[in-house]
């Protein structure tokens, strides 16, 4: 296979997996924690405007994650993710230290990367954004 061909599969691959991992947290998020207790977390933790970042972050993830997994609007999600994994790591994450076993910035870390490259690299060929902006001379062919 080319290398084109090998980057176009590991876009696409890189970009699912990473959209089902947003939907998992989301709903777990959402559905075990629920909104009122991620805000109570994140007052606890010191998240400033806990109560709107709580709500901003179980939309984001879930809905970002699915967006990732078809491939639509992959660019903005994926830049917005990124910035959402920061903040978890600055916030939250990096006094615990590396590991995430002892609440670390580990697992933040790679999934900021992850969507940092789907930002920069887009989703590949096999997407929605593709499939939609990537054939035609328009001026939103970035997003593709």
């Amino acid at each position: 296979m080319r290398n084109a061909a090998m980057a176009t599969l590991a876009l696409a691959i890189l970009r699912v997996v990473l959209g089902y991992i947003f939907v998992m947290h989301g709903w777990q998020k959402y559905n075990d924690i629920g909104i009122a207790g991620m805000q109570a977390g994140f007052s606890q933790m010191g998240v400033p405007n806990a109560e709107v970042f709580a709500v901003l972050v179980i939309l984001l993830e879930l809905v970002g994650g699915v967006l990732l997994i078809v491939g639509f609007l992959s660019r903005p999600i994926a830049a917005l993710l990124a910035v959402e994994m920061i903040g978890a790591w600055v916030l939250v994450h990096a006094p615990n230290g590396f590991f995430v076993n002892e609440n670390g910035y580990e697992l933040v870390l790679i999934l900021a990367a992850a969507a940092l490259t789907i930002a920069l690299a887009g989703p590949g060929r096999f997407s929605l954004d593709y499939a939609v902006f990537g054939r035609r001379k328009s001026k939103l062919r970035a997003l593709a």
